[in-house]
């Protein structure tokens, strides 16, 4: 029997150098698997390296070497605080400094990650209450596929609800698959039971909801669809991650409506999450 070669030695100095160093300081870590839901959407999985901590809900500055630099950018951690495995959920831009490179990535590929998590939509950052809703558009849903997944989230709060508004119905399928894993999960589908309701809506195409989500709200049709009250400062919590428009528009309604926005070192009844990725 041959003993494996050791391709070490035939490594051409050419070759060697012709790879980019790894920057100091950085993670790099390998990607396990990459799955495309539409032209424009895309999550992936990657090795969570030995010792790194993060809570549900924040994000890290990730990035790959584009030539001989490191370009970086935020994004949601969108795996629980338990997983032993990192995943994301990406837009692909077509002439975007990292995303036009980021979505051509396929697994044994390496992908970098600053060392520090960070972020302001974590449990936390919120007063105790008992229904916590999570509003979100697009990618804007990936902190929220972390908490959804946390078995703290319904330690501390009754009723969870994630909102997730885009534009075409092909795009809520992330959403969908996160509601099915939650379901066939071995401890998370008994613990999560009914506590948590998914409430997709499209902007742009026919569906039995649809609508931007702050008009949905200001109408009153959210609640009712759900069977909740509207929003009350006693009780209820909100977490908001998408478009610029869209948080101004749902801070606002939520202010409306009594609530005040919190953060990590003065916790109120909802945060927002400002950091984004192009």
């Amino acid at each position: 029997m041959n003993a494996p070669a050791k391709t070490d030695e035939f490594v051409a100095p050419e070759a060697a150098a012709s790879k980019p160093a790894i920057p100091d300081g950085v993670y790099a870590e390998t990607v396990l698997a990459v799955e495309h839901y539409t032209e424009h959407l895309f999550r992936f999985r990657m090795t969570r390296p030995p010792g790194f901590r993060f809570r549900s809900g924040e994000f890290a500055m990730i990035g790959l070497m584009v030539g001989d630099k490191p370009i970086y950018r935020a994004y949601s951690i969108a795996s629980p605080a338990w997983d032993e495995e990192l995943e994301f959920f990406s837009i692909k831009v077509p002439d975007g400094p990292l995303t036009s490179h980021l979505q051509k990535i396929k697994p044994g590929d390496t992908v970098l990650m600053r060392k520090k998590p960070t972020g302001t939509l974590v449990l936390d950052a919120l007063t105790p209450g008992k229904r916590l809703y999570m509003f979100s558009t697009g990618t804007g849903i990936a902190p929220f596929a972390s908490l959804i997944r946390d078995p703290e989230t319904y330690e501390k709060f009754e009723e969870v609800i994630l909102t997730h508004t885009c534009r075409e119905v092909a795009e809520l399928k992330y959403g969908f698959d996160l509601m099915e894993e939650i379901r066939e999960h071995e401890f998370l589908g008994e613990m999560v039971g009914d506590k948590l309701k998914h409430y997709p809506t499209v902007t742009r195409e026919d569906y039995p909801f649809q609508g931007r989500i702050t008009d949905l709200m200001e109408s009153g049709k959210l609640y009712t669809d759900l069977g909740l009250p509207p929003l009350d400062p006693a009780v209820d919590r909100g977490m908001i991650c998408g478009s610029t428009a869209m948080l101004k528009d749902t801070k606002a309604l939520l202010e409306k409506a009594g609530l005040t926005e919190g953060a990590n070192n003065k916790p109120a009844e909802f945060v927002i999450e400002r950091a984004f990725v192009g």
